[in-house]
């Protein structure tokens, strides 16, 4: 079983009170580590850390703070096979798709040290002859970083990538659920000869940690993936100091599905973007809108494609769905379930709690549903797919455009004017026009209205971490 520890100025340490909590696998409940409970005190120690390292850091050169990146991303692809089966057994998501996140967090490690190294400055042209006008771009200072359990290292590598590529240091907090990747992250950074106190690591209970990085004066930016609900009161919080914030929120994604679709690529696009991580990502297809004249054969194809799925522990190679992180998330998803049943849906599959051991939950199909259900408006982070149908695009576009939400759509057709339309017409961040895989480090990943703030990847990606310091001189 592991141990984890907090990681405070290159050293290893248990909380100062001594505590400990119990990280379980959500296949089975059994015990697979024991991690540090952090405290307040425990909070403002990393932050001091960061505080006192933040100079010598942002004054390494970008060169040498990208070379240090590309050696960890070297380190995590080496520990590759390792680090997927942590992320499984503190997780549960099945190998392959823990083999991909590791793959990807290596990828935005070396994507933002080719950005460190291009965060260029300006001469402006002055309006006389006797001045010099320029900008430098410098490190907006340490960086506080709260990761979700649902992408446990490829999140942490997401944000604190662009922070120590722009010379930032951080302090990690980790999901409670699954401290054990952001743990092997650290000591693989430190192995890779980051200095000590650039990454500091803060495991425990949220409210006390979280609270105390808002508090600090030391910290100058909150980056955020989780809720809205607890976005909004970070955001609250940081704006008592004027701290900047990134903050990647939580979606209810539409998946169009056209009438001139390619209806076996539509399917199996469907189902990868619905039941990857048995349906716990922000970004995965929560109502599946399918035209009117298509709808009952694609209703039956899904339905054939689910039925391929292995549920089972994710260390089985064989599993394509794995368990819920744990027993309240099966009944959020079958409160939904029977929400929609009660006010007409109609099951095609699933509709039930597994009957293995753990947290799991069948595949879900449901027809008829409508904008009376709850799980037309509440985000289910489930393995449930409910279909919907459309008569229009103006009506599909209405209809996907209605919620608060804007993080991720997803759309198939192969008409090229209805794509351009669709896509200019849809208020959300990412988009997928056939494509229900579009993430990618070389991309920016983030939302409109209530899913968030800034972005994460792709060019541009260490902005949010960086201040622009304009300079006039007189001559």
């Amino acid at each position: 079983m592991n141990t984890w520890q907090l990681f405070k100025d290159g050293k290893w340490r248990p909380a100062r009170s001594g505590q400990t909590y119990e990280v379980t696998n959500p296949a089975n409940g059994e015990v697979v580590a024991v991690a540090a409970s952090g405290d307040a005190e425990d909070a403002a120690d990393a932050v001091r850390a960061a505080e006192a390292a933040f100079s010598a850091w942002a004054a390494t050169p970008a060169k040498e703070r990208a070379e240090l990146l590309e050696r960890l991303a070297a380190l995590l692809e080496e520990d590759s096979e390792e680090l997927a089966r942590l992320i499984t057994l503190e997780m549960g998501k099945p190998l392959a798709e823990a083999r991909g996140e590791v793959k990807i967090s290596a990828d935005y490690l070396r994507w933002n040290a080719g950005e460190g190294v291009r965060a260029y400055g300006q001469m402006i042209p002055p309006p006389a002859g006797d001045k010099r006008l320029l900008t430098l771009r410098q490190p907006v200072g340490p960086v506080a970083a709260i990761t979700p359990w649902n992408f446990p290292l490829s999140m942490v590598a997401r944000k604190l990538g662009p922070a120590l590529a722009a010379g930032c240091t951080v302090v990690l907090k980790p999901a409670g659920q699954t401290p054990g990747p952001a743990v092997r992250f650290c000591e693989l950074a430190a192995r890779a000869g980051i200095p000590d106190g650039v990454i500091n690591l803060v495991t425990g209970p949220s409210s006390p940690i979280g609270d105390t990085l808002l508090q600090e004066e030391a910290i100058r930016k909150i980056t955020f993936t989780g809720s809205t609900a607890v976005g909004k009161q970070l955001m609250a919080q940081a704006a008592e100091q004027v701290k900047r914030v990134s903050m990647e929120l939580g979606g209810h994604a539409p998946l169009l599905v056209f009438e001139d679709a390619d209806l076996d690529a539509a399917v199996a696009g469907a189902v990868s973007s619905k039941f990857r991580n048995s349906g716990q990502t922000c970004i995965c297809a929560n109502r599946i809108y399918v035209q009117a004249s298509i709808a009952e054969a694609f209703t039956q194809k899904f339905k054939a494609k689910v039925d391929e799925l292995v549920v089972g522990d994710g260390l089985q190679e064989e599993t394509t769905i794995g368990p819920l992180i744990n027993a309240d998330a099966v009944d959020k998803v079958q409160e939904q379930v029977q929400d929609a049943l009660d006010k007409g849906a109609k099951l095609i599959k699933g509709g039930r709690r597994s009957d293995r051991e753990g947290n799991f939950y069948e595949p879900t199909v449901l027809a008829d549903v409508d904008e009376s259900m709850t799980i037309t408006t509440e985000e289910t982070f489930g393995p449930v797919a409910p279909i919907y149908v459309f008569e229009t695009e103006e009506e599909a576009i209405a209809k996907a455009n209605a919620t608060p939400y804007g993080l991720a759509a997803y759309y198939y057709t192969r008409d090229l004017a209805r794509s351009i339309r669709v896509y200019e017409g849809l208020q959300y961040g990412i988009i997928g026009c056939n494509d229900a895989v579009p993430t990618t480090a070389e991309a920016p990943f983030g939302g409109f209205k209530e899913s968030g703030i800034g972005r994460e990847g792709g060019p541009g990606s260490i902005d949010d971490f960086l201040e622009t310091k304009f300079v006039s001189i007189a001559i």
